[in-house]
């Protein structure tokens, strides 16, 4: 009758090709997984998203100058529309570079939950580096100027056009900004050389793009908010905070300095501006995102 081994040596082990092999390693909650989009195509992205705005602003333009419009003073409506076309112009050409490589995801642009108490705390001390340090700049460069672009959205001419500038600055804006910035330009350069060559690029070209619609002493403070708005994006794994900081920002400054309203009508607007951001955030959550948490170093 045979025996059997020893139990030190049983089972038998197998041949090295039938082995287990080494473990994975395990999934870390530290390292976002990011797209493979090349940092070449967030320039091009940039410049076909100002293409495609450039084009469809002429486009509107050429409308409006038809029915009555002026090329030289356009109406409020037609440079709410042409801004309109310009959204739709960044959040176009974000996805069209993003899906060179594939489908794209919500996920992938950072349309992701986060962790809710960090994220608070985040969008908090971000609030408050952009308003001291924007302080200290208007201070040191006696900064009086105001930005011109809702004035020549027709705020101070009719009630549409002030609830249509409204809802373009404070909701539109940050949604197509971000997604562009942030979601993209951002997220493709980070991949080439980290997170902070990535977010100093991305400040320095955010606060560049605004040289058409706000005095050049804006721009520095506008530069600094990008930068701010890209740490926020990776230390959340999410672009909703930035959304929410971006149409908190936004809406102060529409409500205080363009519509004079009071106190309490600035925080619902606020208030308005983020839900209703959310709101059309919240199918792309669900269909798409992936839960990562907040970073914890």
């Amino acid at each position: 009758m045979a025996s059997l081994p020893p139990p030190s040596s049983w089972p038998p082990p197998l041949p090295a090709e039938l082995g287990p092999g080494p473990l994975p390693p395990a999934p870390t909650v530290d390292a976002e997984p990011l797209p493979p989009w090349p940092a070449w195509s967030a320039w091009a992205a940039l410049l076909t998203a100002f293409a495609l705005a450039l084009a469809g602003g002429v486009v509107v333009a050429l409308v409006g100058d038809a029915f009555g419009s002026s090329l030289q003073h356009p109406t409020p409506a037609v440079n709410l529309t042409a801004t309109v076309v310009q959204d739709a112009a960044f959040v176009g050409a974000a996805l069209m570079f993003a899906g060179r490589v594939g489908p794209v995801s919500p996920a992938q642009l950072g349309l992701r939950r986060t962790a809710l108490g960090p994220a608070i705390g985040w969008i908090a001390g971000t609030m408050v580096v952009f308003y001291q340090l924007s302080a200290v700049w208007a201070a040191l460069v006696h900064l009086h100027e105001r930005d011109q672009l809702p004035s020549d959205l027709g705020v101070h001419q009719s009630t549409a056009a002030l609830v249509a500038a409204c809802v373009i600055v404070t909701v539109i804006a940050p949604i197509a900004e971000e997604l562009l910035f942030r979601g993209f330009f951002f997220t493709a350069l980070r991949s080439w050389r980290g997170p902070w060559v990535a977010a100093t690029i991305t400040g320095l070209v955010f606060g560049a793009i605004h040289v058409a619609s706000a005095p050049v002493a804006f721009l520095a403070p506008l530069a600094l908010l990008g930068f701010l708005l890209c740490v926020l994006r990776w230390q959340t794994r999410s672009l909703l905070p930035c959304m929410a900081v971006h149409a908190l920002n936004n809406s102060i400054a529409f409500g205080v300095n363009e519509a004079h309203w009071s106190a309490g009508a600035v925080v619902l607007l606020i208030l308005g501006s983020n839900a209703t951001i959310l709101l059309a955030a919240r199918p792309l959550l669900e269909r798409g995102s992936r839960w990562l948490p907040a970073r914890t170093a």
